[in-house]
């Protein structure tokens, strides 16, 4: 008798069907590219124009395949991509993060927190573990889970429960943190960049959504923690099967003197940091004193890396991982290894990003974009959840972040500044949309990883359990996130430094 497939099943059926003939990322920024050349050839050939709202003149929309667009496509290509705005923020940020992560600080840091944790706060805090982690970025998926599982089974708790909640924390939570991380890097600069098509000197920072980031962080540590506790364990039951064990990784030598040294430098950076800030003439002050408009979150990138580098070489020189100065080279070499596929999509995706904003497309789209939503009473809050909705959909067809907001940045950002919306604001809507909806997308890369992982405990379980697993998760977080949006919207606190919800 053939086995009845549930309409829920069908439908991630076909999402992953339809997922899996996109080409790469690569491909569909090449394809995107060539479609706007004749995109805008059509729209120059019907004579189309737009009042740009920065300088209030009217603009033709200009076509890539005239003489002009030519020699604008050849002679702008290297500067397309060597000024592309989050090329430099993410290697620099990947170059102090990657050496903590390569010396074994990161990961040490990770374990030791997890391992040692206290009965009543496990939960809470492999979920809290598992957001931070993306400071680790993507390896946060592959080592949080496993551990989280292992943790929970020797305490006599439900290994599955303990996977799903250390991966909720890592996928579904990824683009939250109290510190600035490298999400924040890659987004700030693509944001910026989308933003030029209206306003050239609009910059957002990687501080920007920082104040939303934490609050979220805490949030979603405690719904994290109830979803574990409350709907999870509850419906998995008492765990009676054999687990193999696992082998436990091989201790750094004084790996805890290392962490206790590199906490102590990280703490005393800080400290001049701040105490070179109290000075109202302080360079690091903007004008007037201003620190929301200052070298200081100018500079945050920077400092951060100067920061990673700091806790890295002390680790790394404790435990014995840097002996030489060629060490840290060596290390941060290693850490680049892992950023070629960014390197690479970043190239295709700056020739978009230029072609769209040359040709004005970018401009017509947006007004003439935000003009219809006035038109039909589109606006206000309702428009913001429309669109997160918008993008949680369109992340169980295209799962990387930094993709996805390359298309959409350049459509939705400036249409949002014709609303008077905040760039980092319209940033912050589509970091929760496609955040919370990570772990539930067959496509999501590490879903297969965690389903191996759900095997050494469940020999059974297929990807129906792990979406049974997971699907609460993505619904809390993201209900509870456009609730925490909201309390932010109407209140008017700050998202970070200077930034609300309007220009």
């Amino acid at each position: 008798m053939k086995k009845r497939t549930s309409f829920f099943q069908k439908i991630l059926d076909a999402i992953e069907r339809v997922g899996n003939k996109l080409p790469d990322p690569f491909i569909i920024f090449v394809i995107l590219a060539v479609l706007m050349l004749f995109v805008s050839f059509v729209f120059n050939l019907f004579d189309a124009s737009v009042v740009h709202p920065g300088t209030g003149e009217e603009e033709p929309v200009k076509s890539l395949l005239s003489g002009e667009g030519l020699q604008f496509i050849l002679t702008s290509m290297i500067d397309n991509f060597t000024g592309f705005a989050p090329l430099g923020i993410v290697i620099v940020m990947m170059l102090g993060i990657g050496l903590a992560e390569k010396v074994g600080m990161l990961d040490y840091a990770i374990r030791k927190t997890i391992m040692k944790a206290p009965g009543a706060l496990l939960t809470y805090l492999l979920v809290f573990v598992g957001i931070m982690g993306n400071l680790a970025a993507d390896a946060a998926n592959v080592l949080i889970p496993p551990l989280g599982a292992l943790v929970f089974y020797k305490v006599g708790r439900h290994p599955l429960a303990g996977l799903a909640a250390g991966f909720a924390g890592a996928g579904a939570g990824f683009t939250a943190n109290l510190a600035i991380a490298g999400t924040d890097a890659v987004l700030s600069g693509l944001t910026t960049e989308a933003a030029s098509i209206v306003n050239e000197s609009f910059v957002v920072t990687p501080a920007d959504n920082w104040f939303f980031n934490i609050f979220s962080t805490l949030v979603l540590t405690v719904v994290g923690g109830l979803v574990t506790s409350r709907v999870i364990e509850p419906r998995l039951g008492t765990y009676d099967g054999d687990a193999a064990e696992e082998e436990e990784e091989e201790e750094l030598p004084h790996a805890k003197r290392g962490i206790v040294l590199a906490l102590i430098a990280a703490l005393v950076y800080a400290a001049i940091i701040f105490v070179s800030l109290i000075p109202h003439d302080s360079p690091l002050r903007g004008e007037n004193g201003s620190i929301t408009n200052s070298p200081f979150l100018d500079g945050i990138v920077p400092l951060i890396f100067f920061l990673f580098v700091i806790m890295g070489v002390t680790f790394g020189m404790t435990v014995g991982k840097i002996q030489k100065s060629k060490d840290v080279s060596h290390y941060m070499g290693e850490a680049m290894k892992d950023m070629t596929n960014f390197i690479v999509l970043a190239f295709a995706i700056a020739q978009f990003v230029e072609f769209f904003s040359w040709s004005n497309m970018g401009v017509w789209v947006a007004v003439h974009g935000a003009n219809f939503l006035e038109s039909i009473n589109f606006t206000g809050f309702g428009l913001v959840v429309g669109y997160i909705i918008f993008t949680a959909i369109m992340n169980l067809f295209i799962t990387s972040g930094s993709a996805k907001w390359s298309i959409e940045g350049p459509i939705f950002v400036p249409m949002f500044m014709q609303l008077g919306y905040h760039p980092a604001f319209t940033q912050i809507a589509y970091r929760v949309a496609d955040s919370s909806m990570n772990i539930v997308t067959p496509l999501y890369p590490y879903m297969i990883i965690v389903l191996s992982f759900m095997q050494r405990y469940d020999n059974k379980a297929n990807i129906g359990t792990y979406i049974s697993l997971m699907l609460p998760y993505s619904i809390a977080f993201l209900i509870s996130w456009i609730i925490l949006l909201a309390i932010f919207y109407f209140t008017g606190m700050p998202y970070g430094p200077g930034v609300h919800t309007f220009m």
